[in-house]
């Protein structure tokens, strides 16, 4: 059944994983009464970045994620592996337009904020205790510059060494990471 794969001698057959709509995720959220943290993935193309980014989202209390429907890995048997579960309790958003999206948060009261390697702000400068969206950008590219554009701020994260950014989950990891800490000790 497995046709080769690893399989830890467990098969489980599903039907096919359904993204949610952005006005959904916005309901949930304004039903749950929290600080909202989403995540953009602005054109996540590795399976294992994915559904990393996918488990420790919702390890950090993320109400959702967002990818566009190009340019970008959808959900996948390897990413609903990787992830370990999780993409089958996370809502997943895929959109045509990543752009349009942004505007549609922020005019909910969702300040945007993305991690680029060139910003001169650090996130640890930034106060992340308000509804809030993230956007990481694509493996070796990063965000693309009209997503960039309509961000309202870009941070990146303090790194040593001759490479210029962390790999994307990790990166999300750390991020979001943050968001939690940040929000954890103003309780």
């Amino acid at each position: 059944m497995t046709k080769g794969g690893v399989h830890q001698n467990v098969v489980g057959l599903i039907k096919e994983t359904s993204y949610a709509d952005v006005g959904g995720i916005l309901s949930h959220w304004k039903k749950e009464g929290t600080k909202a943290l989403f995540l953009i993935l602005d054109g996540i193309q590795d399976p294992q970045n994915f559904g990393s980014l996918i488990r420790t989202a919702l390890g950090c209390g993320a109400h959702g994620i967002i990818i566009p429907k190009d340019r970008s890995v959808g959900i996948t048997p390897a990413v609903i592996k990787v992830s370990a579960g999780a993409a089958a309790h996370l809502p997943i958003a895929r959109v045509v337009n990543i752009a349009t999206t942004i505007e549609a948060l922020k005019k909910e009261g969702i300040w945007v904020y993305g991690a680029s390697g060139e910003a001169k702000d650090l996130i640890y400068q930034f106060d992340l205790n308000m509804d809030l969206a993230i956007v990481i950008g694509a493996e070796g590219k990063g965000i693309r510059p009209l997503v960039k554009k309509k961000c309202d701020r870009l941070f990146s994260i303090p790194m040593k060494g001759p490479l210029s950014s962390f790999n994307a989950s990790v990166s999300g990891g750390m991020i979001l990471y943050e968001v939690m800490r940040q929000r954890s000790l103003l309780k």
